[in-house]
């Protein structure tokens, strides 16, 4: 039986800016950083969430047509994909620290009906959300957002 997710993809045009920009800006820990064969495998997460890991993958690593990297690429680069949804106690507060370290926010925050948000973009131009949800509630993805 599936108990977990355990790891998920952060595509990125150069892993080492996005392994920077992950730790340096986000406050991400590295997990994993090793050489397999001369490629590298670099994992990162969020300080105190154990079973989560973030791969950040080369748009042309391994297992990558031509063709292939080359459309993932120009996805990553348009910010047509979302990395993800990054959970805050403090929108506002976490808007105002990481934008001061450079952070391009796409979105101020602003109310939603499930609670604060703001949108940033990564590096490599892939958005993120950062969310505060109301205080006892928990998002729930049954429930229509407009």
């Amino acid at each position: 039986m599936i108990k977990a997710l355990a790891l998920v993809t952060i595509w990125s045009t150069d892993q080492a800016r996005t392994v920077a920009f992950c730790t340096e800006k986000l406050g991400f820990e590295i997990r994993t950083d090793i050489d397999m064969g001369g490629e590298r495998w670099v994992t990162v997460g969020v300080p105190g969430q154990d079973e989560l890991q973030m791969a950040i993958m080369r748009t042309d690593g391994p297992g990558m047509d031509p063709d292939s990297a080359e459309a993932l690429t120009t996805l990553v680069t348009k910010g047509v994909l979302g990395a993800g949804a990054l959970h805050t106690d403090d929108c506002h507060g976490d808007y105002k620290q990481l934008k001061d370290k450079g952070v391009e926010f796409v979105q101020e925050p602003q109310e939603r009906p499930y609670g604060i948000e703001a949108i940033f973009r990564d590096d490599n131009g892939s958005w993120w959300s950062l969310t505060q949800t109301r205080e006892g509630d928990e998002l729930d993805m049954d429930k229509p957002w407009a």
